[in-house]
């Protein structure tokens, strides 16, 4: 096939991307080369159009070991010689053409980012969006829609399928999440997976090839055409010829993954490993490059040798081939059959494919032709990959939706209907139809079940336990991308707190639309200052993650989605807290942060989305050094044992977080009196969605030593209720019995999943 400037637009490459091809290798490349550069300067693969960005972000201090993006997974100090290893990443475009596969192979994908470590997996953690769940006339306007097929319940329930069935056939438990849905979503959904894991100091595995001779081997499944340009068909829109890329999607097989898991592990152990990366994104051609550009080394490689389940693949084929569970690893010479015999044993292949070499360069061999000879520098992000600043201009409807008169929402008559509704509107109701889905308690290790603020996981050998949530809440970002990125920073960390956990370091997905349209890299640019400005202020540094662009459809832009993933540590698992309310008599107070402005927490709140169809008005305000006081009070009073529950306020505002705390213990539920102050407008009051707070109860002989807690860091603690009764009485203006809200919460996706 003729290279020129014609194929290369068609492969993805701008012209001056192709010119600067030709100006690295002094020639016009060959058709595998022209492949390589093309996945390879992806945005998914080399972040050309954000990485300035992400350069401002906190990438170091705390407790990292490693800076964020130096290897396949973050990793941080907990103490006793063990580190943890966590990573999110995207499965967009893949799940919107295939979504069982799709989402399946993004687990598989990111568990082998952990495992690659050295860490040994002990969680999955998901963050999902779908469109609009309740309304199944939506595939009018849908690029990929089937007749008589609604394609939003059809993207969820595969999937959610997809997830469950590969962590479950894995072994590792899913233990949280979290699910949104909304119009924006219809033809792009979000899929972002995230794993943990733990690994001992002294065995952390880099992606590095050095040592000149050194083999390289590339262990684990077979290749085939799957996947082939997974990474250039992330980096565009989803478009009626999407689903003509459904070649593109890879196909997983979790239970190879097992093998492959085990494999690794004990190879990382035997000491023969000098640097092993997962075959993600572009395949042989992304480890190769990226390894030997990290030890400013060069390979060799010859691809006759590389095991392959199809007949007559090309070598661009085999360069850019997604298929999974495989590894690229680079072995101390000498040390070839030690490789050797631990994958004989667990049945997967250990091929030698090539060499380390000095000179910098990848050279790819196939039937005795040189395919590629390229700098592997040329290739990689930090390298000479093309870096781009990207034009940004504030959206116009962001002042136009920031001024709405929230005055002028009629206020409703019936509080009772209202907090039902919004119990059982699918952004509220208990997602039990996800994850019972899930295999949550493999391994043993589950502690605190999907369902709460945040899940909890146990080191086995220790009296540690680590606390891990995903958090963001897109309408926040799309009405102020810069308070919506504090936000979600800010609501991770409260989440792990309520737990007990110290917040560590977060991980984070970056969705959002068409980087080249400059109020999309507004929202992105603005967002990123307020996830920095908060990490920086609690003290989680970000230990890498994802960014995925180009979600959006001909239809529809989805919000800006900054998903964060947020680690906290608990030193004594014993000391872990629920968010259920336990003991009749028991105090039920609030304590944070107000704003003490009219109406904030109203913009953007599931009440005006659910009750009245409308996405305005400005995102709550949020003040970080606030948010610091209120997580390290929650802490003190949780390790001195002076509360029995911690729930956050979320969304569906105080009312929503109080029916939460009667009912989240579903086998012991118990009601409440509250008495709040409602002098305002009573359904802002109740359903606003104001930041800096959290929801408690304690005995009442606690409550001056919480009081002086919370005085000290200037947090206010204001009493409201008692615990008690078989229903939620706030003001006796709402009064439901416990019965109707358990249906309205547990019941109401199950219902409509039904329908």
């Amino acid at each position: 096939m003729e290279v020129n400037l014609e194929l290369a637009k068609e492969l993805g490459l701008l012209e001056e991307e192709y010119n600067k091809v030709i100006e690295f290798l002094g020639r016009v490349p060959t058709y595998t080369e022209l492949g390589i550069y093309s996945v390879m300067w992806s945005e998914h693969c080399s972040y050309k159009n954000s990485i300035l960005e992400l350069k401002n972000l906190p990438r170091s201090g705390g407790l990292l070991l490693v800076k964020a993006g130096e290897e396949n997974a973050g990793l941080v100090d907990i103490g006793d010689g063990l580190a943890v290893a966590f990573k999110i990443e995207s499965h967009n475009h893949p799940s919107a053409v295939e979504p069982y596969q799709g989402a399946a192979t993004g687990v598989g994908g990111i568990l082998r980012d952990i495992f690659t470590m050295g860490a040994r997996p002990i969680a999955a953690l998901n963050s999902l969006r779908f469109g609009n769940i309740e309304n199944f006339k939506t595939r009018g306007h849908d690029p990929l829609s089937k007749n008589g097929v609604d394609r939003t319940r059809y993207l969820f329930k595969n999937v959610v399928k997809g997830i469950g069935d590969y962590g479950n056939c894995f072994g590792v438990p899913t233990v949280s999440g979290e699910v949104y849905f909304d119009e924006s979503y219809t033809d792009n959904p979000i899929v972002n997976a995230m794993a943990v894991g733990i690994v001992k100091h002294g065995e952390v595995a880099k992606a590095i090839a050095e040592g000149n001779g050194n083999p390289v081997f590339l262990v684990g499944s077979s290749t085939g055409r799957d996947g082939i340009h997974g990474a250039t068909f992330a980096s565009e829109e989803i478009s009626e010829k999407s689903e003509s890329k459904r070649p593109s999607v890879q196909v997983g097989d979790p239970f190879t993954e097992k093998l492959l898991l085990e494999a690794s592990l004990e190879l990382i152990r035997s000491g023969a490993v000098v640097g092993m990366q997962d075959m993600g994104a572009a395949g042989i051609t992304c480890s190769t490059s990226e390894m030997s550009a990290k030890g400013n080394s060069g390979m060799e490689i010859n691809l006759d040798l590389v095991p392959v389940r199809e007949e007559n693949m090309s070598a661009y084929e085999i360069m850019l081939s997604e298929s999974q569970e495989r590894m690229l690893v680079v072995i101390e010479k000498g040390k070839e059959k030690i490789a050797r015999e631990i994958f004989e044993k667990w049945d997967l292949n250990c091929v030698q494919i090539g060499n380390v070499t000095n000179d910098k360069n990848v050279k790819v061999y196939y039937k005795g032709k040189l395919e590629a000879d390229v700098p592997a520098n040329s290739l990689v992000l930090g390298g000479e990959a093309p870096v781009y600043v990207r034009e940004a201009k504030e959206p116009a409807y962001l002042k136009e939706l920031q001024s709405f008169d929230l005055q002028s929402i009629p206020e409703p008559n019936d509080l009772n209907e209202i907090l039902l509704k919004l119990l059982s509107s699918p952004n509220i109701a208990n997602k039990n139809w996800v994850y019972e889905q899930y295999d949550t308690q493999v391994r043993t290790n589950t502690i605190l079940m999907p369902g709460g603020d945040a899940s909890v996981v146990r080191i086995k050998g220790t009296t540690k336990a680590l606390s891990m949530k995903t958090d963001c809440n897109g309408r926040y970002v799309y009405l102020n991308p810069y308070r919506g990125g504090l936000i979600a920073v800010c609501e991770s960390a409260r989440n792990v707190a309520c737990t007990g956990a110290i917040p560590l370091a977060i991980t984070n997905c970056l969705n959002f639309g068409n980087p080249y349209k400059p109020e999309v890299y507004y929202q992105f640019k603005e967002a990123l200052r307020g996830m920095g400005d908060a990490c920086k202020t609690l003290g989680t540094p970000v230990t890498g993650g994802n960014v995925s662009f180009y979600n959006e459809s001909p239809a529809f832009a989805v919000y800006p989605t900054p998903t964060i993933g947020m680690i906290g540590l608990i030193e004594d698992s014993a000391k872990m807290m629920t968010s259920y309310f336990k003991s009749e008599g028991d105090v039920i107070a609030v304590i944070g942060t107000m704003s003490g402005k009219d109406y904030d927490g109203i913009g953007g709140s599931e009440y005006l989305k659910t009750i009245h169809n409308i996405v305005a008005g400005n995102a709550p305000e949020i003040n970080p050094e606030s948010e610091k006081n209120l997580i390290n009070t929650v802490l003190e009073i949780i390790e001195k044992e002076y509360i029995n529950s911690a729930h956050d306020v979320s969304e569906g505002g105080i009312a929503a977080s109080l029916a939460e705390s009667c009912i989240i213990n579903r086998k012991n539920p118990i009601g409440c009196m509250i008495n709040l102050n409602l002098t305002g407008r009573k359904d802002f009051t109740l359903f606003a969605e104001n930041q800096n707070i959290i929801l408690i109860s304690h005995k009442a002989d606690k409550g001056q030593k919480i009081a002086e807690c919370c005085g000290k860091s200037s947090i206010l603690y204001a009493p409201i209720g008692i615990v008690g009764g078989d229903d939620l009485n706030i003001n006796n203006e709402i009064k439901i019995s416990l019965s109707i809200m358990i249906d309205s919460y547990y019941n109401s996706i199950n219902k409509i999943m039904e329908n």
